[in-house]
């Protein structure tokens, strides 16, 4: 992976939020990159439990400032970056105050969801989108961790089919068991559809399980990755029915060898 550019796009990423399947594989990944000499830049939320001062994250004026439209609201873009100790790796965060201030990550203290999450989902993906435009940093593979990322496949090739930064990159999803139940806002496709996304496209977010999020991700993406070594039935049969590259559930202690093969002779070959 020696130059190759590497854009991580997470949910959650550990030191930052506690560990689990995403946030540790959001980090040990783009650590391996990163000592094969590749370049990476990694995007998460900034989620109001996170610590600010202890992870001295700091504005970055020169990307922020700019707003979104989502649903037709002007939000505003604030970013934020931060440098994990002792690995020289930069990680840069979406901010926004209506979105993320709140002292919790996608639920409330009853493990509810937050009703907002699907405005949440869309404001990340075109937040990274737009700060990596900002950057002038083309990418060579996308990684995409997490269901609150999934949207990034899909406006990265309608929206933003166009943006010629992306026009070579390669979209990789990895899939995880770490999903919700019941079903994110129903007015979801109409505020996606807002954006001038195929309506074909996304026709199962008129029902926005889990599993139909996961579905659109599959199918904007270039090639999969199994996270976990239990995903639902459903979603492990659409990823077998894809046709696209995939690589098997590997386990923490593994994964180097075999994530550097399937990127270099499946994703990039």
């Amino acid at each position: 992976m020696k130059d190759k550019r590497v854009l991580y796009v997470s949910s959650e990423v550990v030191p930052y939020l506690p560990e689990t399947e995403i946030s540790s594989m959001s980090f040990e990944a783009p650590r391996l990159v990163n000592q094969q000499g590749g370049q990476i830049r990694i995007f998460m939320p900034r989620y109001g439990n996170i610590n600010e001062r202890r992870h001295q994250l700091h504005e970055v004026i020169r990307l922020s400032g700019i707003n979104l439209v989502i649903n037709d609201l002007d939000m505003p873009l604030i970013i934020k970056v931060a440098s994990i100790p002792k690995e020289r790796i930069q990680v840069y965060f979406i901010d926004n105050d209506e979105y993320f201030k709140r002292k919790a990550t996608l639920t409330d203290e009853a493990g509810k969801l937050f009703s907002d999450n699907d405005e949440r989902a869309i404001f990340f993906a075109k937040g990274v989108i737009e700060t990596v435009k900002k950057l002038n940093w083309s990418p060579d593979i996308i990684h995409v961790h997490g269901w609150l990322a999934s949207l990034l496949p899909v406006y990265l090739k309608e929206y933003y089919k166009d943006e010629p930064l992306f026009n070579q990159s390669k979209i990789v999803t990895s899939i995880y068991n770490q999903s919700f139940n019941n079903t994110l806002n129903k007015d979801m496709i109409n505020k996606v559809k807002f954006d001038n996304i195929n309506e074909d496209a996304i026709k199962v977010l008129e029902e926005p399980t889990y599993n139909n999020l996961m579905k659109v991700a599959i199918d904007y993406s270039d090639a999969l990755i199994v996270g976990s070594e239990d995903i639902t039935e459903e979603v492990d049969a659409y990823i077998k029915a894809s046709n696209k590259p995939i690589l098997e559930y590997k386990s923490k202690d593994e994964f180097g060898e075999a994530y550097t093969n399937f990127f270099n002779n499946e994703v990039l070959g």
